[in-house]
Order: structure tokens, then sequence, then C-alpha cells
């Protein structure tokens, strides 16, 4: 079985949102088409508490963009985001969620980012996705969502090592972009790592 596998599209990685990636509202028509034709659906969703470690506010002297040390593991310093509860983590009004299947939160644990789908960022522990995926006979994903360089790519990567058949639909990813080519970047490492990539240019 082939499982369409949504990253992060909720309100504050979308245009006007607390972490905007730019042409992200482009990705949830795409989105939207992939899911009427998907035979199941898996969306992950980011769900920070109001003081995650990854937040630059709570370290004095550290600015949005900048990296430190989070309990070992260096993280970049993002803007408060996706905060359990509040409409900045709620999926974007347009998306179809009424044909998602499975919802995944991450980033739940204060001290520990989780870019991955999968796994927090020291790979400590998994978030259920796979769990899910073998309980449903999975083999394959379709993965789509934001931001290419930093969720859909760390998904992407553990899908691979997890073994499964994995296909980027790049028309339906944007990344952040903190580097000029981050997002190129990406999806080269993407592929080079196994990914089928399809759909548009590395742009």
């Amino acid at each position: 079985m082939n499982v369409l596998l949504l990253i992060d599209l909720q309100n504050d990685f979308l245009p006007g949102g607390a972490l905007a990636v730019a042409g992200g509202d482009e990705v949830v028509p795409i989105a939207n088409f992939g899911i009427e034709v998907a035979e199941h659906v898996v969306a992950t969703q980011d769900w920070h508490p109001h003081d995650h470690g990854s937040f630059a506010s709570q370290h004095a002297g550290v600015n949005v963009g900048d990296s430190f040390l989070l309990d070992g593991l260096t993280q970049v310093a993002w803007p408060d985001h996706c905060i359990q509860g509040t409409p900045g983590a709620e999926f974007s009004s347009k998306l179809n969620v009424a044909r998602i299947d499975k919802v995944i939160r991450k980033g739940t644990n204060l001290t520990i980012d989780s870019y991955s789908g999968f796994f927090d960022n020291g790979h400590r522990q998994a978030t259920g996705l796979h769990d899910h995926l073998k309980e449903i006979g999975a083999t394959g994903l379709s993965v789509l969502g934001v931001a290419t360089d930093y969720c859909v790519k760390f998904t992407v990567l553990d899908a691979l090592s997890l073994g499964y058949t994995t296909r980027v639909i790049v028309d339906g990813c944007r990344g952040v972009e903190l580097n000029a080519g981050d997002t190129a970047a990406a999806i080269e490492a993407m592929r080079l790592a196994g990914a089928e990539i399809i759909g548009g240019s590395l742009a």
C-alpha cells in the first residue's frame, strides 16, 4: 500500500503565520488533489508546548535563525510557532482534513525538536508513525508539505532508512531557505538517499 504523507500543513507555516514559508499556501491545493486519489492519508502536525526549547524566546541572547545547543544537539532557534491548542497549530482551513485518516503530532517534548515525522531529532523517541504504517501494511510513501529543507527532508530520510519506497512530490513542497540553496540541497540529499523526486524543478 502507498500512503500519502502530508507534512505540517499548519497555519503558522503558511503566509501570515509565525514561521511562514514562502509559497506555503500553494501546497494546499496540491495536497487536496493527492488526498482525493490516495488510498490512505496521514498528516504530521507540529504540536509544541508554549515554552518549547527550540523557541528563540526561551534563551537569552539567542535570535531566530541562530544555532545553539539544546540538550546536547545542535538546534536552530525558531520563532514561537505551532503551540498546542492555538490557531497557528491547526491545519489550513483549505485543507481537506475530512480525508485524513491519521494525525501524528510531534515536537511535544520540551527539550528536543522533532523535524521528522518518525522520530525526534536525536532519534531518542519514536512518534508512532512507523508503528501506524506497519499496522496498515504500508510499503510506500508519497510525501509533500513544508518545509522541504527541514521536516520534509528529515521525514523522507527516516522513511528511507526504515525501508519505505519513498517519493517526494516537489511541486507540493516549499522550503524555509534560511540560507540560499537550502531547498535544492535538501532535494538532492533526499535523491541521493534513494527517494524518487517527481514533479517540478529543484528550485
